[in-house]
């Protein structure tokens, strides 16, 4: 018997206790040995345990009858359903002698396009052997390989969301991150300070929270001192700093290089001067307007609204940024904030690091198709990210990107990696995987030239608008 999320939510599925059931989720693996055969059942994709639906009845405990390989899709369980009274943990639902049936989701597979059709039947085989199968099936190809070699070689590559060299870690040594990007033909990163950090901090559940707030002056500090560690990094490794269109594609025949960005505005402390400073002072071309404290210029996904969405100041500062030429970037921002920012700019907006949701939670990361169109509608870009959570594999990324191009336009999606950034591990680990993602694409029905896009060409494109320069 089919039964979904709205009878759990609603108490209509308990009249169903102990009977055979069939439901559609995304799995979330529980942090246990088995973990694939004891995992969480949820209504829509998380980026990493942190984002778990807090209210126990978007959240079923799964008992599979054998282990069930992750895929980054949708599950269609059928299994015999457990109604909770009193659990300790503060459990709602399980379902037990659980087993995958096949199609996933038949309505989903419905709206599926032609290249996401291509690609599935490959995704699933790859999921299903985990990473060793995605290099098999990379080593079964060589041709396809050599394309993909070709292809990074003759684009601009750039991930629009990076932390890459330990740059947002101050009390960490510098890491190498030049020697990866040459290898993997990588050319630009946009390397991220992480502008809160020292009023944040990581609960045991992944989940990351603002704890405290910061004293006057503190994060303007803090925020000097990160910047300077990212020009050191430069310096160290030989990276250009990348101020115009001119520098920017320059980096793909000279070398490396770094768009010097901030996650969070929370140094400006309501001082557009400030703004003015660090587009001077520390060359800041791209500039996300909030990360995980609601702060002076909006509200962000992962805590209760507090200002309706951006705030006055924060159209001010994104005036002013479209004056200067500073992308701004919206990730974490909530879709209300997004809206009037769209709103407000008269440049493209980005929104570098996420994935997409046909029902994103409350205080998920992961935004809905209405909300990437709005980037879209501006001629931004939105970054997908590689957490494994939600891609177990590169065949799986490829497949996240191909739909929201679906959603958005080949124009307007990139990479975002938020490489060093992300609490869960990741699927694109290090910049030496670019061609094995670029080949991925390839495989997913991408012609090279629309590959060439996602892997940097969109993002050119809007930095080149921004900055006022030749595209």
């Amino acid at each position: 018997m089919p039964i979904s999320w709205s009878d759990l939510a609603t108490g209509h599925a308990e009249a169903m206790d102990g009977a055979a059931v069939e439901l559609v989720g995304w799995m979330a693996a529980a942090e246990v040995a088995d973990r694939h055969g004891y995992f969480l059942l949820v209504p829509e994709p998380i980026c990493c345990l942190g984002c778990l639906p807090r209210d126990p009845l978007r959240s079923v405990e799964v008992f599979a009858r054998l282990p069930i390989a992750a895929s980054g899709r949708p599950l269609r369980l059928a299994g015999r359903l457990r109604c909770l009274t009193g659990d300790p943990a503060g459990w709602r639902y399980q379902l037990r002698d659980a087993v995958a049936q096949d199609p996933a989701d038949g309505a989903l597979a419905a709206r599926m396009t032609r290249r996401s059709l291509f690609a599935a039947g490959a995704s699933l085989a790859v999921a299903a052997c985990g990473n060793e199968g995605a290099t098999a099936v990379a080593a079964a190809d060589p041709a396809r390989a050599a394309a993909a070699r070709t292809l990074i070689d003759g684009s601009l590559t750039i991930d629009i969301h990076s932390h890459a060299g330990r740059v947002s870690r101050p009390r960490l040594p510098l890491e190498s991150v030049a020697a990866p990007m040459r290898e993997g033909g990588m050319a630009v990163i946009c390397l991220a300070i992480v502008a809160d950090g020292p009023a944040i901090h990581t609960l045991p559940d992944r989940r990351i929270v603002a704890f405290r707030e910061p004293e006057p002056g503190e994060l303007y500090r803090w925020s000097g001192t990160a910047f300077a560690r990212v020009h050191q990094l430069a310096a160290e490794q030989r990276l250009a700093v990348v101020t115009d269109a001119v520098s920017l594609h320059a980096a793909r025949k000279e070398g490396p290089a770094v768009v010097v960005a901030a996650e969070g505005a929370d140094f400006l402390e309501r001082s557009l001067d400030r703004l003015d400073e660090a587009h001077a002072s520390h060359r800041l071309r791209h500039l996300q307007l909030t990360h995980y404290r609601v702060n002076d210029l909006g509200d962000i996904q992962t805590e209760e609204p507090v200002h309706g969405g951006l705030t006055d100041f924060g159209a001010e500062v994104i005036r002013a940024c479209n004056r200067l030429g500073i992308v701004v970037d919206v990730a974490h921002g909530t879709y209300d904030l997004v809206k009037r920012a769209a709103a407000t700019t008269a440049k493209p907006l980005v929104l570098s690091h996420t994935s997409l949701s046909a029902n994103p939670g409350r205080r998920s990361r992961l935004i809905s198709s209405d909300h990437a169109r709005l980037i879209a509608e501006t001629g931004g870009v939105i970054g997908v990210w590689p957490p494994v959570s939600v891609f177990p594999d590169k065949a799986a990324l490829a497949a996240g990107m191909a739909r929201m191009v679906d959603v958005a336009g080949i124009d307007h999606v990139g990479l975002g990696s938020d490489m060093l950034g992300l609490t869960s591990p990741s699927v694109f680990a290090g910049y030496d995987e670019l061609p094995a993602l670029a080949e991925a694409l390839l495989a997913q029905g991408f012609s090279p030239a629309e590959a060439s896009k996602l892997l940097g060409g969109n993002y050119a494109r809007v930095f080149a608008v921004t900055t006022g320069g030749p595209g």
